[in-house]
């Protein structure tokens, strides 16, 4: 069975499709690894793989559309890690998809409109029962590092782990995934380092969580046999 990784937020626009693609491009270069969209009407992530595949580049990443997460986990025995990108909004299907997850990721900007209900949304799974260490803030869409610190400094007054790094507001990171790249793979080096330094930070804590459930996962995967 396939570590899974999953993207959600209450809301959409905080750069959760982005950072799912720059991990699974990342990741392609070591592993088997499998970006399940769980958009249908949007399936924005499968439209990118094609603008990725028709520019040649490379890694190759694997992308494809699900209706649920339940249909993603199932179709990725053959995979070593699962990246999973929700719509936006919160419900039923997102407690599930963060009861199948081994690390869940929450993007979010600096405004009071994004990090309120980031706050509330960890705190509704938490309720539900998903252990608060699987659950993770990303910093993501600011200005600048006094934008970062906020974001980081609230998160983790409400007791929540946030990734080192972030990601700032550059049109070259837009014009690279209009071409099908992530925001690791623009044209502008310095760009790519501080994005890496993110994905880097996500890597270390998906690595650092499977440790701490490799009973678990391995479990799971004598019952998918």
């Amino acid at each position: 069975m396939p570590v899974v990784v999953s993207f959600l937020s209450q809301k959409g626009g905080v750069g959760k499709s982005t950072l799912a693609r720059a991990l699974l491009a990342v990741a392609a270069h070591a592993m088997k690894v499998r970006l399940a969209d769980l958009d249908p009407n949007q399936a924005s992530v499968v439209a990118w793989e094609r603008t990725r595949a028709a520019n040649g580049a490379m890694p190759h990443c694997g992308v494809s559309g699900y209706t649920s997460i339940a249909e993603a986990v199932g179709d990725s025995a053959d995979v070593e890690l699962l990246v999973v990108d929700t719509p936006g909004g919160t419900n039923a299907a997102t407690l599930e998809v963060a009861r199948r997850s081994h690390l869940i990721v929450q993007p979010t900007g600096p405004s009071a409109d994004d990090l309120v209900p980031a706050i509330l949304t960890f705190h509704e799974l938490v309720k539900a029962g998903i252990p608060k260490e699987r659950l993770v803030v990303a910093i993501a869409r600011v200005l600048n590092a006094g934008e970062a610190a906020t974001v980081r400094a609230y998160v983790e007054d409400a007791g929540y782990g946030v990734l080192d790094g972030a990601i700032f507001e550059k049109a070259a990171y837009r014009e690279a995934q209009n071409r099908g790249r992530a925001i690791t793979e623009t044209k502008l080096a310095t760009l790519n380092r501080q994005a890496d330094a993110l994905i880097e930070a996500l890597l270390k804590a998906i690595a650092a969580e499977v440790k701490r459930l490799k009973p678990e996962i391995r479990k799971e995967g004598r019952k998918a046999r």
